[in-house]
């Protein structure tokens, strides 16, 4: 029997959860403790490599679905390149390669030889540290992705720039500007932008690699209320360098430290009580 493509396991839900899965538990009081979240993400002992240089070593972990994890620690740790090994993004630098381990998504491992990498990118969406809005008017921006799926319906194409900025917490601040240019936007809202085009296309998970570094407290926090908001629809994996803000905003939090994940557990226990005596030196401010 030939294996599903990666398109039709990480097609849109509901067909996302293979058919045997069992019934979620109702979590009404008196009917027992929820279920536990399912894996979407599971990294399986990965070694990466930049050229002759190892950037990661032996990382496992398994990230959760419709949960908010973080990356932290200190600059050049690994955590930026294992973000960009979920998408591929790293095939697009020469010489790098994941010379042990596996990544799967539900299941599918990414790298398998008939995988579409296109098809791969759109599940999985990005957000860039730096806000990237292409030189086009708002609604070109949002509608770019659809376009090259080869959707062409103006009504839906209409439908989908309201709800994905809507999604993006911007429709009311841009919806009388549609058609000027998304360079005119301040960083934030740039930023918010960049959001509702990522999640246009409807991804499952969505990756966000230090998104707020070039932002403003107040446009810091419009894009945290974001990030809340956007968790009960998607995956979200979020790089950062500032704890309080993986403090404020994740269900999980993974310490990285030179290439090796050196603690990843519940976001409340990393920052009250870590088991490892280097997460609780990196979270207290003592290093990096």
């Amino acid at each position: 029997m030939v294996a599903a493509s990666l398109m039709d396991t990480l097609a849109p839900a509901p067909t996302l959860r293979p058919p045997s899965a069992p019934a979620a538990a109702s979590s009404a009081p008196g009917s027992g403790p929820a279920p536990a979240a399912e894996t979407l993400i599971e990294i399986d002992h990965v070694d990466f490599f930049y050229g002759a240089v190892q950037a990661l070593h032996d990382i496992s972990l398994s990230i959760q679905d419709k949960k908010v994890t973080a990356f932290i620690g200190p600059s050049g740790c690994g955590k930026s390149t294992l973000l960009r090994c979920f998408n591929r993004m790293n095939d697009l630098i020469d010489g790098t390669r994941i010379a042990k381990g596996s990544i799967k998504i539900r299941g599918i491992d990414i790298h398998r030889p008939d995988v579409d990498v296109i098809e791969l990118r759109k599940r999985v969406g990005m957000v860039f540290q730096k806000s990237n809005p292409f030189p086009k008017s708002i609604y070109e921006n949002i509608t770019y992705g659809l376009k090259l799926q080869g959707v062409s319906n103006k009504a839906r194409l209409d439908e989908v720039v309201e709800k994905s900025l809507r999604g993006a917490a911007l429709w009311e601040e841009v919806k009388d500007r549609l058609h000027t240019s998304g360079l005119g936007l301040s960083g934030g809202q740039q930023q918010r932008l960049c959001i509702a085009r990522a999640i246009a296309v409807e991804p499952e998970i969505i990756l966000m690699d230090e998104p707020c570094s070039a932002l403003d407290p107040v446009a810091t926090a419009k894009v945290e209320e974001l990030i809340q908001t956007l968790r009960t629809r998607f995956t979200i994996v979020i790089v950062t360098h500032n704890m309080q803000q993986a403090a404020r905003c994740s269900d999980k939090t993974a310490f990285f430290y030179m290439g090796k994940l050196i603690e990843y557990a519940d976001t409340r226990n990393i920052f009250m009580n870590p088991a490892n005596p280097q997460t609780e030196a990196y979270v207290s401010g003592r290093f990096g």
